[in-house]
Order: structure tokens, then sequence, then C-alpha cells
């Protein structure tokens, strides 16, 4: 290995509040972009690689051209580092199966069979609706949105026809939401839009569910990702 090659090597990832700063100085150098003055790419550098050997430099106090530097990095970098850490976190912790869409029962056993046969983990939200009762199809709606954004909870939707006891879930008690998790029921929310303005959407459902504390923390969304960066750029 030539001595260039020796001098641009990076040392590895360091635990602690050293090692967190040197890594996010790492970040910052792979991300910086190629028309940044060669003069700030070389500081740049040499701020994220801190060599054993040299004391004088490591033990130093941050210059104010470093300062300048650092101050001058556009904060999009560190949001894009924060969110690389928060998927990697996640990827680590998540588990289970992913569901991503809303599933519709068709009979009654089937809507049986979801609440009792579903992980013991997995929180499973269904709707029960009927076609020309006001709500029901904006909650549908809502939870086509909400089950993109919780991928891990199993939204379903069945007509209170289907599930075999009309009687119960008559038009003044729709839409319904129940929520089980581990074949118990944890939520029961008859006429649920009353608690709601006459046009409400997902996050209202959301929020709504929130306060019960029946929805998991949301997973991370690339897209979303994706829109704050594009809204930062000029």
């Amino acid at each position: 290995m030539s001595s260039l090659q020796e001098e641009e090597e990076l040392p590895a990832n360091h635990t602690g509040p050293k090692g967190v700063i040197n890594d996010w100085r790492r970040y910052k150098l792979d991300s910086v972009d190629q028309t940044v003055p060669q003069k700030k790419r070389e500081l740049l550098r040499q701020m994220s690689n801190p060599r054993d050997d040299d004391k004088e430099r490591q033990n130093r106090k941050m210059s104010a051209q470093e300062y300048e530097l650092i101050q001058e990095e556009d904060e999009r970098c560190l949001k894009r580092y924060r969110k690389q850490c928060m998927q990697e976190m996640h990827e680590r912790l998540s588990f289970g199966p992913k569901f991503e869409c809303v599933h519709e029962l068709e009979s009654g056993e089937a809507f049986l069979e979801v609440i009792e046969k579903e992980h013991r983990l997995t929180l499973v939200v269904v709707h029960i609706y009927q076609h020309g009762v006001k709500g029901c199809e904006q909650m549908n709606s809502c939870l086509d949105c909400l089950s993109s954004e919780y991928p891990t909870v199993k939204f379903c939707r069945i007509d209170a026809v289907a599930t075999g006891a009309a009687e119960r879930f008559s038009s003044e008690v729709l839409p319904t939401l129940l929520v089980y998790k581990a074949g118990e029921l944890l939520g029961n929310f008859l006429a649920i839009t009353k608690n709601f303005n006459e046009e409400f959407f997902a996050t209202d459902v959301e929020g709504f569910l929130n306060e019960y504390g029946l929805l998991p923390e949301k997973e991370f969304s690339a897209c979303a990702a994706d829109e704050d960066d594009a809204g930062e750029v000029e």
C-alpha cells in the first residue's frame, strides 16, 4: 500500500463521544460535493482522519477556519446522516411480518381467523363498514394511507353483512374500528367518525388511535426522507 493510500485510509469506527464525532466527520467527507474547492476538501479530510502519531494535530483546538467550514456544511448532510442511523437501527430492531396494505375479509370465519391466529405481537385493526353509510368510504381511504406508514400493523376491513352479525353492526354504529392484539380486544370504537369533523383525514385517525396508545412507533419512511431532501433544494 502506498503512502498516499495509507494517508487516505480512514480508521475503524469508534465508540464514545469522540468516535461519534469522527464517524460524522467521515460521513461528511464521503458525501461532500466534488464541486467543493480542493482546499476545503483537504481540510475536511484531515478533520475526519486524526492520526494517532500526530498528537499536536489531534489535541490542538479547532481553528477558526475549521469552525467556519463546519458551519458552512449544508444541514441536509446532517439530516441524511441522522436518517441513515435511524434506518439502520430500525432494521436491526424490526421483526415480524410486514403487511403494507388493507386486507379485505370476506366472511365471519376470516374475521375470527385473523383475530385468533395472527402473531401475538401483531396489532390488528379491523374496520367494519357498510356501503352507503357516511364516513365508511373515507375511513377506508384513511386506513389505506396508514397501512403504508405502519406496515407491521395488520389493517383489515369487512362489510357488516359479511360478519354474520349485521344486527350488531347497524348503520348507527358504523364505521366501527376494532383493535386486537394476541386475540384480546384493546379498542372498540363504535361510530368512530363522531370523534372527527365532517371531513377527516388519515392524520386524524392516527392521532385518535395514538391517544389510546394503540399504534406502534411509525416506520422509517424513505419517501418522507426524499420529500424532506427535495424541500431543502433551493
